[in-house]
């Protein structure tokens, strides 16, 4: 099934059913309120135009409840609404935790894809049907933004920062994909497909993609080349933060402050040590600023969270 034909009325999944019934009510609540008021406006002005006799005396009594009812009514449905939509808003930053996590980088003028396990796209997104899929999404230069209409989901890639977006794709098929902020002379060429496919319909699309070593492996053979296991290695004489089982984890600062080691403060870590140091350690870690591009710090991310998982897996 190919829906790039019409994506403002294609609904790829359960969300943007949501999105659609949410705005197809709230059309109908305005049209409510304000088809009556447009109506009466019209007859007031044939009934009271310039030149005819009637009764332009104001009632001598007044209908307290209808007019409270009228200003209470519309604010609880509105109310309702506002519940409704926050909701919805609430639950795109709240992703599952066994969400699949593919990586994205957007550069002038390609959406570049990196799957767990070394799969690589560019401008075409796979993905199981019925499986939560969380991007972990960078910009290469300028601001771009992801816009999949069948989803009713965008979100802006924002330079010198991480974002994330999370969705379940319930209907095979092909969707368009594009970036909705203009980034470039040649913005307008920056789109792409996603994907859908059924789960074992996308296990052979993996076994059959041309395999790269894991973007975990990449990572710690990247983490070798630089020299990062000179100073965070275990052997190492250098007084430097452990990283096993740091992502996830609670790290104070020496300014007092107490974060969690999540994405952004690894890459922060990479490319700007200095912004925040960790109690204890001095400050010597050198930028790699320079040195590396969003792909490959993306990688060392992967290979620091992979040393998450290893450090539960064999304890304190």
């Amino acid at each position: 099934m190919t829906a790039s034909l019409a994506p403002w009325i294609t609904e790829a999944s359960a969300h943007a059913a949501e999105i659609d019934r949410l705005a197809l009510a709230f059309s109908l609540l305005i049209a409510a309120l304000s088809v009556p008021v447009f109506l009466l406006l019209v007859v007031f002005a044939i009934r009271y135009r310039r030149g005819r006799k009637v009764d332009r005396r104001h009632a001598p009594d007044r209908n307290v409840w209808l007019e409270t009812s009228w200003a209470l009514i519309p604010f609880l449905l509105i109310l309702i609404f506002y519940v409704w939509s926050t909701s919805s808003y609430i639950d795109l930053y709240e992703p599952p935790d066994d969400a699949l996590e593919i990586n994205l980088v957007a550069k002038q003028w390609m959406w570049k894809v990196q799957h767990p396990g070394g799969q690589r796209e560019i401008d075409e997104l796979h993905v199981p049907a019925g499986t939560p899929v969380r991007l972990n999404m960078a910009s290469q230069d300028v601001i771009h933004s992801l816009y999949v209409p069948a989803l009713r989901l965008k979100r802006d890639v924002v330079p010198g920062r991480y974002t994330s977006l999370w969705f379940t794709a319930d209907r095979p098929g092909t969707y368009r994909l594009t970036c909705a902020e203009f980034c470039g002379t040649d913005h307008s060429t920056m789109g792409g497909r996603l994907v859908v496919m059924r789960p074992a319909d996308y296990a052979r699309w993996l076994a059959e993609s041309d395999l790269d070593p894991s973007l975990a492996e990449q990572g710690a053979q990247l983490f070798r080349t630089l020299g990062c296991s000179g100073c965070h290695g275990s052997g190492s004489t250098v007084h430097a933060p452990p990283l096993d089982g740091l992502y996830g984890s609670p790290v104070p600062l020496d300014d007092g402050r107490v974060i969690t080691a999540d994405d952004r403060y690894i890459r922060d870590s990479i490319l700007l040590p200095q912004s925040e140091i960790a109690a204890g350690y001095p400050r010597i870690m050198p930028t790699f600023r320079n040195l590396l591009d969003e792909e490959q710090v993306m990688k060392l991310v992967a290979y620091i969270k992979s040393l998450r998982r290893q450090g539960w897996k064999d304890g304190p």
